[in-house]
């Protein structure tokens, strides 16, 4: 099984020991994303409009750097920490597909690394 480490300034730093992603064969994993900016190592998350735009921002800059787009996604993993939130964090997901959403699924959780709000994951195909 050939395994190729994705690594991208663009997107941050992991803050653990995993990596940004793997590509194995033509299958990328992408590891879960918060709202950490790159440029700045900060969260941005003044709301969750906010937080969910900058995850959505990391995980296309790995799915870029893997040459891939949000069309190559076919399972994504949405963590939240309150499912009152669900339909504005489904707002923002949904303008990233352009209508060719992927499988998913959402599950409330109690708490996420740096107690963000919110915590996507992808499975993407080339």
């Amino acid at each position: 099984m050939s395994k190729t480490v994705i690594k991208t300034p663009d997107a941050p730093a992991p803050i653990g020991p995993y990596n940004q992603a793997i590509l194995s064969g033509n299958m990328l994993f992408i590891s879960g994303q918060i709202c950490i900016d790159p440029s700045t190592g900060e969260l941005k998350n003044k709301d969750v409009q906010e937080e969910t735009h900058q995850v959505m921002h990391n995980l296309k800059a790995i799915l870029q750097q893997a040459g891939m787009t949000f069309s190559n996604v076919v399972k994504t993993t949405i963590f939240i920490t309150d499912m009152h939130q669900f339909s504005v964090i489904n707002e923002v997901y949904g303008k990233y597909f352009e209508g060719d959403f992927p499988a998913r699924e959402t599950v409330q959780v109690s708490a996420l690394p740096k107690f963000v709000n919110v915590e996507i994951s992808m499975i993407a195909v080339k």
